[in-house]
């Protein structure tokens, strides 16, 4: 069973993360999710992502790795959005991560050093009409990771627009591509845990 780290969005710690994250652990897996927003939450996201800029993302990267400190190095690091950020940081720079699962975005690797970790497998879910995915660079970060890393990095796309997704207390919750984002984590785990 694997050990995961999960990094909650731009929300904030939503009982949608915390229900994605007890799905896990009903698979038997152990999950760690960390406040990175120290109790708020917002409802609205550009509430949550005005309070990630107004915070600096350089603290939020930083309480990332505090929520790391203390726990094994063989961790799956996983994120929702704005929590790939923390997520991919510490799946390049930390050594002995087992695998990678960054939701709904991806940034170029070039951000944390470089290539990525040819031992780390890492898949990458989106839609594929996402706007905050599509239109901002994401999907090209994640089709050159792939690229540079075809032994161990996936893409998966689904169809649609939504950003959030797999967050069933969002608007843009879909339940069909959160059954097969959840199938494949799981699938994702049980290989790497």
């Amino acid at each position: 069973m694997a050990e995961v780290l999960l990094f909650h969005h731009a929300h904030g710690l939503t009982d949608g993360v915390q229900e994605f994250a007890e799905v896990l652990r009903r698979a038997g897996h152990t999950v760690h999710v960390p406040d990175l927003y120290e109790g708020r939450v917002f409802a609205d996201l550009d509430e949550g992502v005005g309070y990630a800029r107004k915070t600096g993302f350089g603290t939020i990267l930083e309480r990332g790795e505090a929520a790391a400190e203390g726990l094994p190095a063989d961790l799956v690091l996983a994120g929702f959005s704005l929590g790939v950020i923390s997520a991919q940081k510490l799946a390049q720079t930390r050594p002995g991560a087992k695998g990678a699962l960054f939701f709904h975005s991806c940034v170029p690797t070039s951000e944390f050093g470089g290539a990525w970790p040819a031992t780390v497998p890492v898949q990458i879910h989106s839609m594929d009409r996402d706007p905050s995915f599509v239109d901002e660079g994401d999907i090209d970060a994640a089709r050159a990771l792939v690229e540079s890393a075809p032994d161990v990095a996936e893409l998966f796309l689904y169809p649609g627009s939504g950003h959030l997704f797999a967050d069933p207390g969002l608007p843009d919750y879909d339940a069909a591509a959160t059954a097969l984002l959840t199938s494949r984590t799981l699938a994702f785990l049980d290989a790497n845990g």
